[in-house]
């Protein structure tokens, strides 16, 4: 097992530990005599989870590491790292449930679009409006984290995950048209073969006829 895949096990690692420090309200940390609250410490977990995804990504294109464990568990660390602290963040009331329903379901709804295309032998790749919506969520997460100990900032993280519901949408709408052009070029050409075959095997019997 290599560094990369090491550091995307690591990122489902901390989504226990982010989930823990985020729902127990009444978690101190002292720190060399600094005291450091639930929400602060979640936010430390997730930028070092965050960064993860960065750091794995570089190191596997530099060191020439890329493998298909890893190239199948990184999306799911990411899914599970966002989904975890989205959901954790509607049980403490920090984000309205119906935001973070879209956005869960928008990452199910891609993941399976992805799964049938790999099946019928096609690959969907990241897109930069998948990357730009990332970005957001970390943004608007961290945000709603900080928020949480000071509530001025709380404007600004609902204008993020706005942005983060616009690019989760927007993104879902090019995944989607991304699978049905390749899907649909799938089932011409199959249907093109069989026809092919057809007109083959009708030559085929004719030729054979007395």
């Amino acid at each position: 097992m290599n560094v990369p895949t090491l550091l995307t096990l690591l990122r489902i690692f901390f989504v226990p530990l982010l989930v823990a420090a985020l729902v127990q309200k009444n978690l101190r940390v002292s720190l060399n005599g600094v005291l450091i609250t639930n929400e602060i410490l979640a936010l430390i977990i997730f930028l070092a989870a965050a960064a993860t995804d960065l750091l794995d990504g570089y190191l596997a294109r530099r060191w020439g590491q890329i493998t298909t464990v890893g190239t199948l568990l990184d999306p799911i660390a990411d899914k599970l790292l966002i989904s975890s602290a989205l959901i954790a963040l509607v049980q403490v009331h920090a984000v309205p449930a119906w935001i973070v329903i879209l956005i869960v379901a928008r990452e199910f709804a891609v993941s399976g679009l992805r799964s049938i295309a790999a099946a019928t032998g096609y690959t969907i790749e990241a897109s930069e409006l998948g990357k730009t919506k990332m970005i957001t969520q970390v943004i608007a997460v961290s945000l709603f984290l900080l928020a949480m100990h000071w509530a001025q900032l709380t404007p600004y993280a609902t204008v993020w995950m706005w942005g983060v519901l616009f690019f989760t949408l927007l993104s879902a709408a090019d995944y989607f048209r991304k699978f049905w052009r390749k899907v649909d070029v799938g089932i011409k050409r199959r249907r093109r073969r069989e026809l092919l075959r057809i007109e083959r095997r009708k030559r085929n019997a004719a030729l054979k006829l007395p």
